[in-house]
């Protein structure tokens, strides 16, 4: 029987641990594998290490490391031959694993995770932003450059031939560990033939605008890790212009020309509508794509705010978390 390790780092997950490890356990029995779970936790203060013990899982306790090397320490301890990384807030399907091997080998391809979705319960603000990664139910799998390390599943010999994931990144490490792996020459696929639920989604607008702040501090990063393409270049850029033309808009207006400033704002959302315009096009949701507008708004002014900050070398105090 082939084993499979799970490793998945944690900070006051005591909501979700259970559920997590509960659905991932039942998905390796339905694949017919040998389960192995670890649990690197961040130094949490509920009762998140003790229900994962109970659950069977061999819990690290490592505060004060960034998520990379939570990752990393897990992957360290793990023996399986398959390698998995899951969010501590993530439920996968009964069939994650069952559905994931068997196009792993029906298809030449490395690196694969499954779309995610929110439960019926999440906000709107919550539900749009997570269906905007969403694929059409015709569009079942699809090679893509990079993935989100929400459920990630490699062979062994994949994460070790990159070095496991960058420990001095605060968030954005797993677009740095995959696109290396891409670059090394994995196939990374993402499949929608049937989906995860992330059940820490974002409740309140504070909450939201808070993580999307936190997220957008590792452009500069990603830059000095991997050069200045235009891929990674792009966004930052314009959330520069953004506030650039915000300023200027400002200025128009107390100095009396209100045409101009509003014409400078209906700039600064055009790269906002573009991207909902892109993401939504293929729901066919007129209200999906006006929702993602004003998120996209906000998100590109908060990334311009956190790349300013991170050029003033301030970095946000955060625990490491799944």
């Amino acid at each position: 029987m082939s084993r499979i390790s799970l490793v998945i780092p944690m900070y006051n997950e005591a909501r979700h641990i259970g559920r997590t490890l509960l659905a991932a356990k039942k998905a390796a029995e339905a694949a017919g594998l040998e389960c192995e779970l670890i649990v690197v936790d961040n130094g949490s203060k509920d009762q998140g290490p003790h229900i994962a013990r109970q659950m069977g899982a061999q819990v690290l306790v490592l505060p004060g490391l960034l998520i990379g090397a939570l990752r990393n320490r897990g992957a360290a301890v793990a023996t399986g031959e398959w390698l998995a990384f899951i969010d501590a807030d993530i439920e996968v399907p009964e069939d994650w694993l069952t559905l994931l091997l068997s196009i792993q080998s029906a298809v030449q391809v490395d690196v694969l995770g499954l779309d995610l979705h929110t439960p019926a319960e999440a906000p709107w603000f919550a539900n749009a932003w997570q269906r905007r990664t969403l694929r059409p139910n015709d569009e079942t799998v699809k090679t893509v450059r990079w993935l989100p390390s929400s459920n990630l599943l490699m062979r062994r010999p994949w994460f070790d031939k990159v070095g496991g994931f960058n420990e001095n990144l605060r968030t954005g490490e797993d677009k740095d560990f995959t696109m290396r792996l891409s670059h090394s020459g994995a196939r990374l696929l993402s499949v929608n033939q049937s989906v995860a639920l992330h059940w820490g989604y974002e409740s309140s607008w504070r909450e939201w605008m808070g993580k999307e702040f936190w997220r957008q501090g590792s452009h500069l990063q990603l830059l000095r890790s991997h050069g200045m393409s235009l891929r990674l270049l792009r966004f930052p850029m314009l959330s520069i212009i953004a506030w650039v033309l915000d300023f200027m808009a400002l200025s128009a207006l107390l100095n009396g020309s209100p045409l101009l400033a509003l014409f400078m704002l209906f700039i600064t959302s055009l790269p906002a509508l573009a991207q909902s315009l892109r993401q939504s096009l293929i729901h066919h949701d007129l209200r999906l794509m006006l929702q993602l507008w004003g998120l996209h708004w906000v998100r590109l002014h908060l990334a311009g705010a956190a790349l300013i900050l991170s050029l003033c070398h301030w970095n946000a105090r955060r625990p490491a978390r799944g």
